[in-house]
């Protein structure tokens, strides 16, 4: 594979543009200069890696992306109604903690 990742075939010309603020601009090309890196090179392999689904990057872009609001709203609702129903059940907060360490005795390898 090429240092362009997947662009083995076609021509190089899409351009991929944002704009930032210029100290974080300067931080980045810095940073770039520093790891030995150029933009393109360093832009095109994290495209390659969110493409192909690294482990590594995608746990990244799961710890910093934001949920939609449809996620975030049935996400509560789901809590809510969790809570609820361990309330109905007479469970409180060191019931439930007492559970999962009960799980965690039972079957330490989860």
């Amino acid at each position: 594979m090429s240092d362009e990742g997947e662009a083995d075939y076609g021509k190089l010309n899409k351009r991929v543009v944002f704009s930032d603020n210029e100290h974080r601009h300067a931080k980045l090309v810095l940073k770039l200069k520093h790891d030995g890196f150029k933009q393109g090179q360093f832009f095109r392999a994290i495209i390659t890696g969110y493409i192909n689904d690294d482990p590594v990057l995608q746990q990244f872009v799961d710890e910093v992306k934001e949920q939609s609001p449809r996620i975030k709203k049935k996400s509560r609702r789901l809590r809510d109604q969790g809570e609820a129903t361990m309330n109905e059940l007479g469970f409180n907060e060191g019931d439930i903690e007492n559970i999962f360490d009960l799980i965690e005795q039972e079957h330490p390898d989860l």
